[in-house]
């Protein structure tokens, strides 16, 4: 999977939603599951359902999944082969997933939580991750993604200064901010979840066209500066 430039588009409710968001020109859908704070919008079935429907190749889990095998069973019934993980789990752990199933694993860095550095942070975990994910921390809540807040983008920078792997940047995004965001960050990636939705949390596909097209802008202006 080449990550450069891609849009990817957290929280699917159902297969309509999924259908509409790449439509829309988004290249990723994340499914949200087994999550320690948020609610999962849909069951693990039903995410099954709808990536059966839209094609593997598209959909990325998204969890807080620890236990190496738990995780690879998940994905074997999702059959998924990218793995968005948000928990804070070892490189030993990763490795030992990874030995279990060939998956793509986006290893994220919670801007606030996380206890290590972000050029540290790139040093250890390269070897066993496909790419990174930064995110906002809010310690009201506990939650480490789906926050709607902005974090400090100059530690997603680092990250992506010292990082030989693909970054991609999450958290706070929607229509009026991400090219600002790209150009600033120079991200290979952006993600959004809140920053498009409706208050009932279903995605709106004018903000989702309106975030694709300010984000592919951010690239193109990103790539020429």
């Amino acid at each position: 999977m080449i990550i450069d430039g891609l849009v990817q588009v957290a929280g699917v409710r159902n297969l309509d939603e999924g259908r509409m968001l790449l439509d829309c020109g988004v290249d990723l859908l994340g499914f949200p599951l087994r999550l320690p704070v948020h609610a999962p919008d849909i069951s693990e079935s039903e995410a099954q359902a709808i990536i059966e429907n839209l094609g593997a190749h598209r959909c990325v889990l998204i969890t807080y999944e620890q236990d190496p095998d738990r995780l690879v069973d998940l994905c074997r019934f999702l059959n998924v082969n990218t793995v968005q993980i948000h928990a804070d789990v070892s490189v030993d752990v990763l490795a030992r997933i990874k030995s279990r199933l060939p998956l793509r694993i986006f290893k994220s860095y919670v801007v606030g939580r996380e206890p290590m550095g972000p050029a540290q942070f790139a040093q250890v975990y390269s070897p066993v991750c496909d790419a990174f994910i930064t995110d906002t921390f809010d310690p009201s809540t506990g939650a480490s993604g789906a926050t709607g807040q902005v974090h400090d983008w100059s530690v997603s920078a680092e990250l992506i200064q010292r990082s030989s792997r693909p970054v991609i940047l999450a958290g706070g995004l929607n229509p009026a901010n991400v090219r600002a965001a790209i150009k600033t960050v120079r991200p290979a990636a952006v993600d959004v979840h809140t920053g498009v939705e409706a208050p009932d949390g279903s995605k709106v596909s004018e903000l989702v066209r309106a975030f694709v097209r300010e984000a592919r802008a951010g690239f193109v202006e990103a790539a020429g500066s």
